[in-house]
């Protein structure tokens, strides 16, 4: 199994979020909700592009959030970690597996 984003709405709130899949298919990060999926589908790009970039990456030490180097705003959060190295993995695992995530959307047929 490789990563893949997964794109699905909320039955909650009606808006559309995505996460990120690690090949294990752990969640290595979240989105915040969507009014429409096109936007939540930018966000999903959003993150391909500005993955690789250390300096996108807000470090807390038991998550972390990835911002837009555009305009600052984040685009995903992580899991909470145990430790900052476990943190540090999630960052490099981001990195590695966004860029060539497949995309998948949920919401179809729904």
């Amino acid at each position: 199994m490789s990563s893949k984003f997964e794109i699905f709405k909320s039955p909650k709130n009606n808006q559309f979020y995505f996460h990120l899949k690690a090949s294990n298919g752990q969640i290595i990060l979240q989105s915040e909700g969507y009014t429409t999926k096109s936007n939540c589908s930018n966000g999903v790009q959003s993150v391909k592009k500005n993955a690789p970039s250390e300096k996108a990456y807000d470090k807390k030490p038991k998550y972390f959030n990835l911002k837009s180097l555009d305009n600052g705003q984040i685009i995903g959060t992580s899991q909470q970690y145990s430790s900052e190295s476990a943190r540090d993995n999630g960052v490099e695992s981001v990195q590695k597996n966004a860029p060539i995530a497949e995309v998948v959307d949920l919401t179809v047929g729904a």
